[in-house]
């Protein structure tokens, strides 16, 4: 499948996400001539283990989340960060979940937005939400070149065309810019052809960023 990178929007020092900046980034792809093709939503949720015996604590995984993304909808997709795992499940596992009440969803939330086509490239673009809320937690995008499943090969393709990208957003002077954390996906054990399960491993990694830049302004 095509390479896939997912961004997330870095406020400057002292600003905050909010709606005016998705709007003006939206329009930033409109006026480089993307195409709007539709909606797309994808969602990540952190799970908790539910024990009745603290002493088995560290027998379940903490950092556990799980993903599911338009693409495959008929599947789930797990990261377990502490053990460097992904595993890709049929999505009827939530129901399982659910009925064994092994694990207990801490917080969901949403990514939704809109679907651009731009030449080779598809983006999109979209906010993040918690699903309880709704109140706006950050901006992502993910941007795919879609005739290259080889992340090396297409690793400079995507990087030139993400210097432009930034160009072009940078004449509207927003606070802020989007940042791309590349995870290791060696250590998932996944390999150079593209897979979904690449895709859950940038989103686990991306959440924690924006947790850790949340915490920043905070402090």
């Amino acid at each position: 499948m095509p390479i896939k990178w997912v961004l997330h929007w870095q406020p400057n020092a002292g600003h905050t996400v909010n709606s005016q900046i998705l709007a003006e980034v939206s329009q930033c792809v409109e006026s480089i001539n993307g195409v709007k093709e539709g909606k797309w939503k994808a969602t990540l949720s952190f799970y908790r283990p539910l024990l009745k015996d603290q002493s088995n604590a560290a027998e379940f995984p903490r950092d556990f989340l799980g993903i599911s993304l338009p693409e495959q909808p008929n599947k789930y997709y797990f990261v377990l960060r502490g053990h460097r795992l992904v595993v890709e499940a049929d999505s009827t596992i939530q129901t399982i979940m659910e009925k064994l009440q092994s694990y207990k969803t801490r917080v969901a939330l949403n990514f939704e937005g809109f679907q651009y086509q731009l030449g080779d490239f598809q983006l999109r673009v979209g906010k993040v939400v918690s699903i309880q809320s709704e109140s706006l937690r950050g901006i992502v995008m993910e941007m795919e070149y879609k005739p290259s499943s080889s992340w090396e090969k297409s690793h400079k393709i995507m990087g030139e065309f993400f210097d432009i990208w930034q160009e072009a957003l940078s004449k509207r002077q927003l606070p802020g810019h989007f940042v791309h954390m590349e995870p290791n996906f060696g250590e998932y054990g996944l390999s150079g052809q593209y897979t979904l399960q690449h895709t859950a491993v940038q989103y686990a990694t991306l959440m924690l960023q924006m947790i850790a830049t949340a915490q920043s302004v905070r402090n």
